[in-house]
């Protein structure tokens, strides 16, 4: 333990002076901070839920969440939706992870969590209630965090672009609904 002192002794300032330049580049000033915001939306899905929660999971949202949306899974492969699902997204310049943290189709909720590196970490919760034989009711909540400082402003961006998501996403999926009716030939 004696040896060790000397070591410690030189080797704290030393690694407390080779940290002070990561952390300034990384922390807010003490009298800044990260923005946190969260925004959630509904949806009434006009189908049941077995048909409604497949098109929650990053590959089934392909189906009506437009030409963006492109997740390029890295596990499982070939691509499933699934608890533990590891994929990327492109959002502008930038390369999201994503990660689904809960795909639990009998509980009825879907969790993702993403990470645009140095900027912010995104949450996206997802609940479904069965509302009759046909209908289910989507209540979808997006907590954004920023990493940085730098991060805020991507943070009051996307937040302002959540709050229209709903109406986007159900004018979306009760497209996909009406092409697939008008594609099935009596």
């Amino acid at each position: 333990m004696k040896g060790l002192l000397p070591i410690l002794a030189f080797a704290g300032p030393v690694l407390a002076g080779m940290a002070a330049p990561l952390l300034s580049q990384t922390a807010p000033a003490a009298t800044e901070s990260c923005l946190r915001t969260q925004t959630s939306f509904d949806l009434l899905v006009h189908a049941s839920y077995s048909v409604t929660a497949p098109l929650f999971g990053p590959n089934g949202e392909r189906a009506w969440a437009g030409k963006y949306w492109d997740p390029q899974f890295i596990h499982p492969l070939p691509a499933s939706d699934t608890d533990g699902a590891v994929f990327t997204i492109q959002h502008g310049p930038h390369t999201a992870t994503w990660v689904t943290t809960q795909f639990d189709v009998e509980a009825r909720h879907f969790q993702y969590v993403y990470f645009l590196p140095g900027l912010m970490v995104t949450v996206i919760d997802v609940r479904f209630k069965p509302v009759s034989a046909d209908a289910t009711a989507v209540n979808v909540t997006y907590t954004r965090t920023a990493l940085t400082l730098e991060g805020n402003p991507h943070v009051v961006a996307m937040s302002e672009g959540d709050k229209s998501a709903g109406k986007e996403w159900q004018q979306a999926i009760d497209g996909y609904f009406a092409q697939s009716k008008s594609s099935i030939k009596p």
